[in-house]
């Protein structure tokens, strides 16, 4: 039986209190008070007792420290989707995991998408939404689009004490990326537009991390149509691609504004540079998650532009 004085105190991630500072939520009416958000960082989690017999270790592990991090992902929701590791690791040798929803039988896909979240480590809420997604694609998947999915790629900013944008170098992956002709673009951008702010770091030379080197080779072996990368917390749908007519108007409560791109990132490398259209959805909140019904519109959103626009000039 579940300690309500202790379940309830956790620390709240809200609007109005960024930093995860533990309050005790009261009662009211003798009800539990009703909190409007989910939360992202230190729900207790009830999970079973059961040995994951189905999952490498490796996995097992990434799964618990996950679960430890996000109150919205429980350990055994992590286990049973079946997430893979791909052999590479993070700076700090934590595993980028990969769920594969492959082409079905007799049914040939209309196209490779490749999703991806936590790029930015303090961006819990791109993270969590994935996870979502991915329980959408285990009961769901029909062989419609051949999914290659990347829940967490920053491992090191999202899951220590106090996650950070950057990786455990400090590098901002989403600016680690190559620009073509320019190699010192991005840290020359960094200087002369940023004042090196520390926040959108590039490192010292393009793919200079091992996780931005790991998602350019994904991006070469799988070849996807379409790249998603979720984001926080701009409150909006960016495309990049060499065209941008067919640019997503909306998808569920996110609506389009075109932000342009910066060099060294996934945007300008993939959507410009090899042509391969990134749609990046950028969630309100960082750190709080969309309702159920703003995630199933997000997604269903999403598909529907991918039906209407995969199997013509993107």
């Amino acid at each position: 039986m579940i300690d309500k004085e202790r379940y309830l105190r956790i620390p709240f991630f809200g609007p109005h209190d960024c930093c995860g500072r533990t309050r005790t939520a009261s009662m009211a009416s003798g009800k539990l008070v009703q909190l409007t958000a989910i939360l992202i960082i230190g729900l207790p989690l009830v999970t079973s007792a059961a040995s994951p017999d189905s999952i490498s270790e490796p996995v097992d592990q990434a799964c618990q420290h996950i679960a430890g991090k996000l109150a919205s992902v429980g350990l055994d929701e992590c286990r049973t989707l079946q997430l893979n590791s791909t052999g590479y690791t993070s700076v700090n040798g934590f595993p980028i995991l990969v769920r594969e929803y492959p082409p079905l039988p007799r049914r040939s896909p209309r196209g490779r998408i490749l999703l991806v979240g936590g790029t930015h480590g303090d961006e819990l809420a791109s993270i969590s939404v994935i996870f979502k997604w991915m329980k959408i694609l285990q009961q769901h998947h029909s062989g419609l689009f051949h999914w290659r999915v990347v829940p967490l790629l920053n491992p090191d900013g999202a899951l220590q004490r106090h996650h950070t944008r950057g990786n455990a170098n400090g590098v901002d992956l989403n600016r680690n990326f190559e620009t073509v002709g320019a190699e010192d673009a991005a840290l020359r951008h960094w200087i002369e537009r940023t004042y090196r702010n520390q926040r959108r770091y590039p490192g010292e030379k393009p793919l200079s991390e091992p996780e931005s080197r790991w998602l350019k080779q994904e991006i070469m072996d799988f070849r996807p149509d379409v790249i998603i990368s979720v984001h926080a917390p701009h409150d909006l749908v960016d495309y990049d691609a060499p065209n941008r007519t067919n640019a997503p108007e909306r998808i569920g409560y996110l609506y389009k504004h075109l932000m342009g791109t910066y060099p060294g990132s996934l945007g300008n490398y993939a959507g410009l540079q090899l042509g391969i259209p990134v749609i990046t959805m950028e969630l309100p909140h960082a750190g709080i998650m969309p309702t159920r019904e703003q995630i199933s519109l997000l997604w269903t959103d999403l598909v529907r532009w991918l039906i209407d626009n995969i199997n013509r000039s993107i």
